[in-house]
């Protein structure tokens, strides 16, 4: 009895078939704009430089 494999599923793993090198692309990217060194300076500085939203955004300040 063969188990239900989504459409979705298929074309992943036919995809991963088509471009082995796929998943080594992902990573570098990954590494590029998440996996990186944060600067807590510059967070701190962000965090303190928010202004807060008004509770309701549309009503006008009189």
């Amino acid at each position: 009895m063969a188990m239900y494999e989504s459409e979705f599923t298929k074309f992943i793993r036919e995809l991963k078939q088509q471009r082995p090198q796929l998943e080594a692309e992902q990573r570098k990217s990954r590494a590029i704009w998440w996996d990186h060194k944060q600067d807590l300076e510059t967070l701190r500085r962000e965090k303190e430089s928010r202004v807060k939203q008004q509770a309701y955004v549309y009503q006008n300040k009189v």
